[in-house]
C-alpha cells in the first residue's frame, strides 16, 4: 500500500511539473529545454529558508515567486530568439542553474546535497504521512490543472495558440507576441517551482545530481506522450511514465545489471520520445482545434 500511495505522490508532483511545461510547449510553441532550472529553484528555495527556520507556508511562496522571476529573467533575452536557438538558450540556462547550485557549497553543500528537508506544516496541519502528504499534492495538481486549465480556455489562451499556429497573423491582428510569450513561460516557470518545492519536501534529500538533462527529457516526454495542447494529456502521460520508472526500480534484476539500468532507462526514454515525435506526435490524447479540452 505504500508502494501505490508513493508512486501517486510521484504522479501528482510530476503531473504539476509537466502541466507547467505544457503550456508553454504545447499552447505557445516554446520548447524549453531548460525546464527542469525552475523545478531546481522551487526546490533549492523552500529547502534552504524552511532549514533555516522559515515557515513553510513563506518557504512555498518564496520557491514559487523566486522560480518565476528567474523565468522572467532569463525570458527576457531568451524569448528574443526564435526555434533551435532558443531551446539551446534554456538548455544553457539550466547547466548554469545546476553548475551554481553544485559549486555554492557554502550555500547548498554542493554535490553532498541537502538532507533533513522538513516535512510541510501548513496552519497546524503537518503533512508527514504518505495519505497527507498525497492530498497536499493532489490538491495542488488539482489547483495547477484548474489554473492552467483556465487560462488555456481563455482569451488569455486563445492567443497564445493563434501565436503558436501564426505568430505574423497575431500581430497584425493587434497581439504584442513576446509579451504574450513571456507570460507564457513565467507562468510555467512558477508552476514548476511549485513542483519543486513539493518534490524537496517530499524527498527530504536534494543535490545537484537530481536536476539534469535527465529531468528535463522525462517531463517532456511526459508532455508529448499523453498529448501537447491538451489538458489531461501531461496527467495522462505522468501516470504512465512513472509509474513505468518508479516499478523498474523494484524488479528483481541480476546484481550486474545495476551499473547499467540507469543509463539503459535513459536510452528507452530517449528513443521512446524519437518514436513518439515520428510515429505519434499528437501523443495519447489528440489535441482538438481549437481548443479543447
Amino acid at each position: 500500500m505504500d508502494l501505490i500511495l508513493h508512486l501517486a505522490v510521484i504522479v501528482a508532483i510530476y503531473s504539476i511539473f509537466a502541466i507547467s511545461l505544457n503550456i508553454e510547449i504545447g499552447y505557445t510553441g516554446l520548447f524549453n529545454f531548460g525546464h527542469v532550472a525552475f523545478f531546481a529553484i522551487g526546490a533549492y528555495v523552500s529547502a534552504l529558508l524552511t532549514l533555516e527556520g522559515v515557515s513553510f507556508s513563506v518557504a512555498l511562496v518564496a520557491g514559487i515567486a523566486c522560480a518565476g522571476v528567474g523565468g522572467f529573467l532569463i525570458g527576457l533575452p531568451a524569448l528574443k530568439l526564435q526555434g533551435d536557438y532558443f531551446g539551446i538558450a534554456t538548455l544553457g540556462f539550466a547547466e548554469i542553474v545546476r553548475m551554481v547550485l553544485q559549486n555554492q557549497v557554502g550555500w547548498t553543500k554542493g554535490p553532498m546535497g541537502l538532507p533533513g528537508i522538513p516535512r510541510p506544516e501548513i496552519l497546524a496541519w503537518r503533512f508527514d504521512t504518505l495519505p497527507a502528504y498525497l492530498l497536499l499534492s493532489l490538491g495542488a495538481a488539482a489547483l495547477t490543472f484548474l489554473v492552467i486549465g483556465f487560462l488555456a480556455l481563455s482569451p488569455f489562451g486563445r492567443v497564445l495558440r493563434a501565436i503558436r499556429d501564426d505568430e505574423t497573423a497575431a500581430a497584425i491582428l493587434g497581439k504584442n507576441p513576446f509579451a504574450y510569450r513571456m507570460g507564457s513561460f513565467v507562468i510555467g516557470s512558477a508552476f514548476a517551482g511549485l513542483a519543486g518545492v513539493l518534490w524537496a519536501h517530499f524527498i527530504t534529500f536534494i543535490s545537484p545530481g537530481d536536476f539534469t538533462l535527465t529531468e528535463t527529457i522525462l517531463v517532456l516526454l511526459i508532455v508529448v506522450l499523453g498529448g501537447k495542447g491538451t489538458l489531461w494529456g501531461p496527467v495522462a502521460g505522468a501516470v504512465v511514465l512513472i509509474f513505468f520508472q518508479e516499478s523498474v526500480r523494484f524488479l528483481r534484476l541480476p546484481p550486474e545489471w545495476s551499473g547499467i539500468l540507469g543509463p539503459l532507462q535513459q536510452m528507452v526514454f530517449g528513443l521512446l520520445l524519437v518514436i513518439l515525435m515520428i510515429f505519434r506526435p499528437e501523443g495519447l490524447i489528440r489535441e482538438q482545434g481549437g481548443g479543447n479540452r
